[in-house]
């Protein structure tokens, strides 16, 4: 690099220009980068780069993830992904309640636990860390014992957002459960093929103070799903769905829903009972805070459907593309 005709190296750039870059890096490669010099080890030290970790993509013996723990992660980290713990063989990291203890120990001002293939069934719900206000679960298995009604009020009393994806053993029983968490605010349920109509309509009726709600490639009729939140989410204002057997009036049981501000429909499968654009308008019309809309996957002439919608709702933006690939994340 040079500056005023003089050569400058990367040296010369102030700390905080260092950080910056840094906070773009693996962790692996931070600590690497810890060897470099006194310098650089300092900087790698400086907690600000360990707000966000994200230790997904490894699979750490125990002994690294405590090491990583006492030695970087402190009073800063926010928010902490971990992945891999279904890995069979002795050297598979293991997650324990000791662990989870500790991170709420160390960590008071951890906000959002982010857990990939993780086995949680020696794991109390009790042991994760209070501070937490997002809890995401990928792929994991849970015991029966979490999240059923009636348990100790106490557990998580800040959780707002919990991600439900395709975590086999949730059914009814840990959907209602959910009701004892009095500030959970966002709800997204992701590939949980146990739940049942009956289950959502029962459990939506004691959560009617969410405001989020994405059913995602679930086992559920749109139709029914439309009007259990019509009946129970009057403030809900972001709804994201997988849409199976949506048709007219189904869409219609949203008309007039107060607070509604953004809805996303995912189509994988067209069918003749799905509403025209012109009936998505209808209803769409009625609904006064609609401001984003956003339909995923439909086959029909994307720029003629995106150009009449658009003249049709002036007040939204309209967005239309393809659904996503079912092997990546739902909620992307």
């Amino acid at each position: 690099m040079c500056v005023g005709g003089i050569m400058a190296t990367l040296a010369d750039l102030p700390d905080s220009v260092i950080l910056e870059i840094f906070s773009y890096l693996s962790v692996r490669d931070r600590i690497r980068l810890s060897r470099v010099c006194r310098r650089w080890r300092r900087l790698v030290d400086d907690r600000w780069l360990w707000r966000h970790v994200d230790l997904a993509v490894y699979k750490m013996r125990p002994k690294i993830m405590w090491h990583l723990l006492r030695r970087y992660m402190a009073s800063r980290l926010q928010s902490l992904r971990l992945g891999g713990y279904l890995s069979s063989g002795s050297q598979a990291p293991q997650l324990s309640p000791a662990l989870m203890r500790a991170l709420g120990q160390k960590c008071p001002n951890l906000k959002c636990l982010c857990l990939h293939g993780a086995d949680l069934s020696m794991v109390p719900i009790a042991s994760l860390p209070c501070t937490l206000r997002t809890l995401e679960l990928h792929s994991c298995e849970i015991p029966m014992t979490w999240l059923l009604k009636g348990q100790d009020p106490t557990v998580l009393p800040l959780l707002e957002c919990i991600v439900l994806d395709r975590v086999p053993a949730f059914r009814d029983e840990h959907l209602q459960g959910l009701t004892c968490f009095r500030a959970l605010r966002s709800l997204v349920l992701g590939g949980t093929y146990r739940v049942t109509e009956t289950g959502l309509d029962a459990s939506l009726q004691e959560l009617s103070y969410l405001q989020r709600l994405e059913v995602l490639g679930c086992a559920l009729s749109t139709d029914s799903t439309l009007l259990s939140i019509s009946r129970h989410l009057r403030d809900v204002q972001k709804i994201r769905l997988t849409v199976t057997g949506l048709s007219v009036s189904g869409l219609s049981v949203l008309e007039g829903m107060p607070a509604l501000e953004s809805l996303c429909l995912q189509v994988p499968h067209m069918t003749p009972e799905m509403p025209s654009p012109a009936e998505i308008i209808s209803s769409c019309l009625t609904m006064p805070k609609l401001r984003v809309l956003e339909l995923q996957g439909l086959e029909w002439d994307g720029q003629e459907v995106e150009r009449i919608l658009c003249q049709g709702l002036p007040h939204c933006l309209v967005i239309i593309r393809a659904c996503p690939n079912e092997s990546i994340d739902w909620w992307l």
